[in-house]
Formats: structure tokens, sequence, C-alpha cells
């Protein structure tokens, strides 16, 4: 098949599904009321609740969930052919993904910008929001884990993005200051910004940063920059909103826009065939496709990790409620669009590079190399349209970095925020010392991302735990929605597939874990996750009989 007559074909469900089902799910259900006060006005403090222009906040909420996750499953999945992925990418985001994230951020703004976890609280009962803010807090913890190992990994493999990557952070703090505080536009500043940083992608590729020219033992590299990535997610964490976090995201938005253009450029330019097959590997050794197909692509078609953002940072942010639409539904779509891209840099720009073995003909990928993948068909595909072989790679490296990097340091502040909140639903009130919380939320990562054994089994009970994230927002945002007589069907429905795909993959990786950890990760998210549920058919059976 041709690969750029399937993207427009994606991208066309994308722009149908705004145009047409979002409108539907914020009139029926959502009823985006214009007279409420948002969060960001009502509690401004300058530092978590900031009243932001909607397409800076777009690029913020954008670039936390477009991480490397949306690229790392979707790589992984073409082991089973390209139709299974392509099909989960595209029907999981436009009718489960984006509903998920835009019904998250809106019951927040309703609830003056608590989390899921706390609305929770006043949905179903007290004991839900405790359960709800361990689960919370396991999960983040696995994908700080994740992607602090994801970075450390491509900034030792690719140590020509180590010089930009870092440069950007210094050029978003200077724009923050001139966007907050002398109240400059922010377009202007953001695009020069992104010269500035594209500028030193070709320095940088011409010029790579390698810790072992410090001295640093071949062996440690990766360790030693796991350790420098906790601590400057823990330091970024810390900081208002404004100075790093909003700049660096919106500067990312735009490159994130410039990569995705680039890379479906080449595809129209090119037009390379699809090498994939459209199915593969259903009765090989590897995972089965049902239903690991589901939570291998977790970010890039559903993902509970959002709804934190949604209701974690976004909520704090949003300056009206006609804005949620945009973000929370616009954002996935966009995210989505990435995963796009991403299964076809793999099963079409690969025909471009010489291997001897291609990932739906291999053993199942691990997560770095479903990275590498992604790096080696996407570069060759702007190779083909003219970039040289390192500047293409630097791009392409930069991009995936940029992404992690905002993702790792959004879920340590939302992490931050979920300890807090635990302190508050248990009066520890230690907890609620936001520099101790923040201390908490990198410890138990940095340990998870360094332990090699449980590293290889992460990536599958990442996303598993993920999705079953999201189908417990599902749940909580259905009841609340059900409590003022909206019809829930559009919630329902998602949230029950969800639940069964999820339990079904935790139970199996149980079943199979091979460390004592790993049993006690899965055997602990199956207990909250059971447990919740109860919680919430005991609550939904009282209310009914009522």
């Amino acid at each position: 098949m041709n690969s750029a007559l399937l993207t427009i074909i994606c991208l066309s469900c994308f722009y149908l599904g705004y145009r047409f089902y979002s409108k539907f799910i914020a009139n029926k259900i959502y009823s985006l009321n214009e007279e409420q006060k948002m969060p960001a006005h009502e509690f401004e403090d300058g530092v978590d609740y900031v009243p932001t222009n909607r397409h800076v906040l777009f690029g913020h909420h954008f670039t936390s969930i477009a991480g490397a996750a949306p690229i790392i499953g979707p790589c992984i999945a073409v082991y089973w052919g390209w139709l299974p992925a392509i099909l989960w990418i595209v029907l999981g985001t436009v009718f489960m993904g984006a509903v998920h994230d835009f019904g998250a951020l809106v019951v927040s703004l309703k609830e003056k910008g608590k989390s899921v976890a706390d609305i929770s609280s006043k949905v179903i009962n007290k004991r839900i929001r405790i359960m709800f803010l361990i689960f919370i807090m396991c999960l983040t913890w696995l994908v700080l884990a994740v992607f602090a190992n994801a970075i450390g990994v491509l900034f030792t493999k690719y140590s020509t993005a180590v010089l930009p990557v870092n440069i950007e952070i210094i050029v978003a703090i200077i724009i923050g200051y001139f966007i907050y505080k002398k109240k400059i536009n922010a377009l202007i500043p953001s695009i020069i910004a992104l010269a500035i940083l594209y500028l030193f992608v070709w320095i940088g590729s011409n010029n790579p940063i390698d810790l072992k020219d410090i001295g640093i033992h071949p062996d440690n590299v990766k360790h030693t920059w796991v350790i420098l990535l906790f601590i400057y997610s823990a330091i970024a964490s810390l900081m208002p909103v404004w100075i790093l976090l909003q700049p660096r995201d919106y500067i990312n938005s735009h490159q994130l826009i410039v990569g995705l253009s680039l890379i479906f450029l080449s595809i129209f330019i090119i037009q390379p065939d699809i090498i994939a097959p459209p199915i593969a590997n259903i009765n090989n050794d590897g995972p089965s496709i049902i239903p690991f197909l589901f939570v291998t692509i977790a970010c890039g078609a559903i993902s509970g990790f959002h709804g934190l953002v949604s209701s974690g940072t976004t909520s704090k942010q949003v300056n009206k409620m006609k804005d949620a639409r945009l973000i929370g539904y616009g954002a996935t779509l966009g995210e989505g669009s990435l995963a796009i891209a991403a299964t076809i840099a793999v099963i079409a720009g690969l025909s471009f590079v010489d291997r001897t073995c291609y990932p739906w003909a291999c053993s199942f990928p691990t997560s770095g190399e479903a990275i590498s993948n992604f790096i080696a068909g996407s570069s060759a595909l702007l190779q083909q349209i003219g970039f040289s072989s390192s500047l293409a790679e630097t791009i392409i490296v930069v991009l995936v970095v940029s992404f992690a990097a905002t993702t790792l340091d959004s879920a340590t502040r939302i992490q931050r925020y979920i300890i807090c909140e635990f302190g508050s639903a248990t009066k520890i009130d230690f907890l609620k010392n936001k520099y101790l919380a923040t201390f908490i939320s990198i410890v138990p990562a940095y340990f998870i991302a360094t332990n090699e054994e449980l590293r290889k089994e992460l990536w599958q009970t990442f996303g598993a735990s993920n999705q079953m994230l999201a189908a417990l927002t599902l749940m909580i945002l259905s009841i609340y929605f059900w409590k003022k007589g909206k019809n829930i069907t559009p919630l329902i429905i998602p949230m029950i597939i969800i639940m069964m795909i999820t339990i079904s993959a935790l139970i199996i990786k149980f079943n199979q874990s091979t460390t004592t950890l790993l049993y006690a990760i899965n055997g602990i998210l199956i207990i909250l996750i059971i447990w919740m549920i109860i919680e919430g058919i005991i609550y939904c059976l009282k209310k009914y009989n009522e």
C-alpha cells in the first residue's frame, strides 16, 4: 500500500473527529459553561495557577502528553503488522483517548482545578481517593523510570543531541522571562527560539558531547545521564510553570509541528511503499496480539497519564472554558498524528535502510530497539529529500528527547502534587512539604530505571497500568456526568473495553513476572484496580436503588 494514501486517510479521520465528534461530546455531555470562573483566575498564584493564552497552553499540554511513548508503542506494535496498529491508533484516539483527555480537563475545570483522584472522593467516596492516589503514584514512578531510561539511552547512543537539547532549556528560560515579565506576545520569541534550537541542532550534529570524553567509564554513561536527568526534573518541577515548563513546551510544540511536517512532507514527496505486512506474528512465540497490542500502544491511542496532565497541571492554566476543546481533544489528535508518523516511519521509512531483519520479521522489539527503528526510518525519509545523514539523525533524536524530557519534568511535578495530596488525604503532614514530595517522586523511579532485569519487562507493565488508569478515569467521568443526567454511552463503552483489556494484560504479566519487584508491582496494581471497580459498582447500585 502507498504510505502517502494511508497518511491522508488517517489525518482525515482525525479532522472529522475534531470537526464533528468533539462538538457532539462537548454539547451533549460536557456542557462547557462560559460563565464559570476558571481555577487559573480564581486561585492565581504565579506559580501553578497561571491564566495562559490557549495557543501557548496547547503547546504545553501537547508536548506534555506527546513524549516518547507515542513513538515507542507503535514502533513495537508493528511486530503484529501495520494494520492493527493503524486501526487502534485512529479509532482509539478519536473515540477513546481524546474523549478521555477532554473529559478529565473539563471536570477538573468544573471542580476548581482538582485532580481526578481528588474528584473521585466527591464522586464516590474517600476510600477510592486513597486508592486512586496510590495507583497514580505507582504509575507515575513507572512513567518517570521509562522516560529517564529512554533519554539516558538516547544521550548515550546519539551524543550529537546533547548540545541542542540543553541549549533549548536556557533559551526557554530567557523566552519565559520576556513573555511573562515583559508581556511580549509569545509567537515571535518562540519562533526565534526555534530558529536558535535548529542552529544548535546543526552545530550539535558536528560536535557531539560524550561523557566518556570527560572521564566517565563507558559502562556508566547511561547511569550518569539517568542521575542527571532526575536532578534536572526535580529542579524543573519546583520552578514556576512560566519560567521553564510553558515556554519550553511552546517551543517544543513548534518543533513537533516542524518535525511532523518534515516527516509527512517526505512521505508525500517520496510516497514510499509500505514494506511491512498488514498482519504478522499472530501465532508466533511473542506476546499475543490480544490484549498486548492495546497496551503496547497506550499513548497514541488512549493514556491514563494524559488525565493526570489534564487535571494536574493544564486545568490550572486554562484561561476560558471554551479553550478546553482545542486543548483537551485537539492535542490528543496531535499525539495520534505523531503515532501515525512513527508507524509509517518504520513500516515505510526502513525501506531505505539496509537491514538484515525488520521489526515484523524479528523477535519482539524492546523499547530501545523501537526508538532506534523510528530514528533510522525517520532520518532515512529526511535524507531522501536532501538532508545530510548526521543532520537528519540529530533532528529526529532532538525531537524524541525534547518530548521525553517534557514528560519527565511534567510527571515529576504531577507526582509532587499527588504525594502532597496523599499527605492531605491521610493527614501525614510531612508529605505536604513540596521539597520532600519531590524527593519521594524521583528516588523510587531512579531505582526502577536502574534495575536492569526490571527494565526489560517494564514497557508492557507501564502500558497496562497506564491504560487502566484511563479506564478508571472514564469510570469517574461516567458517574460524574450520570449524576447530572447526561447520556454517558460514549464514556461507558471505552471504559468497559479498556478495563477488560488491561486486567487481562496485567494478570498475564503477573504470571510471567521474572522478579520479585515485578510481581509486587503487578500484584499491587491488580488489587487496587479490582478494589476501585468494586467501589464504583457498589456506589452505582446504591444510587440506582435510591
